[in-house]
């Protein structure tokens, strides 16, 4: 997880709670520092995801471009998203069923304790395990690497077949996203020292990391999406 990250969220106007369209909301040091923030973060993103499954199942209704909503296919949908997105993606595959294979790109599996030195709470699709393709995809950089490798290891025990685990190699937790590009731009301009790349996304360079995390998840999606 982040250890910290700024997130806009944009709406589509104002209201008197929210005299802004633009809000925006800041995480201050690890989430998983504070359990209630973390459950809520997680909480939020699968509430969010069922919604617009609920919404693709009436696409006629959605004001999409002329002739795409004929071309949703509710039979091969998938989920991917990146730490806390790919702990909803993860839970959501078990969940709901309408999903057919998920990637779940370095998220926690289980809900930090609720007190110092207690006991990390699974969530429901560790608990179960899934009987639906799921590709856990992480990094060999990722520095809490043991509390996330013992969330993982509960739900791939209970899961069998279903469960690929994969890592990038030279790569830190940030390289799932726009940082793989941009960060090493940013080092050859001299804006951000080696050191602090290599805290962001590893030493991995952009022509190796990108492209190694595209085939990953078309591949996934590709063969597992086409047999249901």
């Amino acid at each position: 997880m982040d250890r910290a990250a700024t997130l806009s969220h944009s709406f589509p106007g104002t209201t008197t709670f929210r005299d802004e369209p633009v809000r925006t909301t800041v995480f201050r040091g690890d989430p998983r520092d504070r359990p209630d923030v973390f459950r809520t973060m997680i909480d939020a993103r699968v509430a969010d995801l069922r919604f617009v499954l609920d919404r693709l199942a009436r696409p006629t209704e959605l004001p999409l471009p002329r002739g795409l909503a004929g071309t949703i296919d509710q039979h091969r949908i998938g989920l991917y998203g990146h730490s806390a997105g790919g702990s909803a993606a993860a839970e959501v595959l078990f969940e709901d069923r309408r999903v057919r294979a998920a990637i779940n790109l370095e998220g926690y599996l289980d809900h930090p304790p609720l007190v110092p030195g207690g006991t990390p709470e699974p969530f429901p699709v560790t608990r179960h395990g899934v009987d639906r393709p799921l590709l856990l995809l992480g990094t060999e950089g990722f520095d809490h690497r043991p509390e996330l490798d013992r969330s993982w290891s509960a739900l791939t025990a209970r899961s069998g077949r279903w469960v690929r685990t994969a890592r990038i190699a030279g790569a830190g937790h940030r390289v799932f996203t726009d940082c793989a590009a941009t960060i090493p731009q940013l080092q050859a301009a001299g804006l951000t020292t080696r050191a602090e790349r290599n805290a962001v996304i590893g030493e991995s360079a952009p022509a190796v990391s990108i492209p190694k995390v595209r085939h990953l998840v078309r591949e996934l999606f590709a063969r597992r999406l086409h047999m249901w």
